[in-house]
């Protein structure tokens, strides 16, 4: 494909995917219901999490989340209790469960407390200025704090041979929604 066939290309999906119609039936609703620029973050990020599968199913499921947090995500992560957490137990997405909700949610409010939130985490240098890079120190920040191993399967690292696709749809999904 020629540069000019490759940019009409793109210019085509651009115009097939990035409107109105066609994200009320994707998982990039999601982030799209919130203004406060954290609530977007959290609620993208937890979107992309689960998304595999069948979109219908992401989509009532994330959407779900965001009921179990009361549709306020930042609130819920910087001022939930324990006893808040107790009705995510029974939060199932395929291998994604209550437990590894529950460790999300504590992992969140980690990084918004100690380390000025996600983008601040993203947008630090690395050592070699890589996306891969980036997305591997994400994955020890989040899992600084106590958490079931099972949890870790559901935040790639590509600098161990992962193509961390559902952390690279969360960043370009942020993208989208922030500009």
């Amino acid at each position: 494909m020629s540069p000019t066939e490759l940019k009409e290309f793109l210019d085509s999906k651009v115009i097939q995917y990035n409107n109105f119609n066609f994200i009320g039936s994707d998982p990039i609703s999601i982030p799209h219901k919130f203004y406060l620029k954290e609530d977007i973050e959290i609620a993208g990020f937890l979107a992309a999490t689960i998304a595999w599968g069948n979109r219908k199913s992401i989509i009532k499921n994330a959407n779900s989340m965001m009921d179990h947090l009361g549709n306020s995500p930042y609130d819920f992560i910087l001022n939930h209790s324990e006893s808040h957490l107790e009705p995510l137990d029974n939060f199932v997405h395929r291998t994604f469960n209550g437990l590894d909700f529950k460790s999300f949610i504590k992992s969140l409010k980690h990084i918004y407390t100690n380390h000025g939130g996600l983008e601040a985490i993203f947008s630090r240098p690395t050592t070699n200025g890589s996306l891969q890079q980036h997305i591997s120190e994400f994955k020890t920040v989040f899992f600084q704090i106590e958490h079931l191993s099972r949890t870790e399967k559901h935040v790639s690292d590509p600098l161990k041979g992962s193509a961390a696709k559902r952390i690279n749809i969360y960043k370009g999904v942020i993208r989208m929604c922030l500009n």
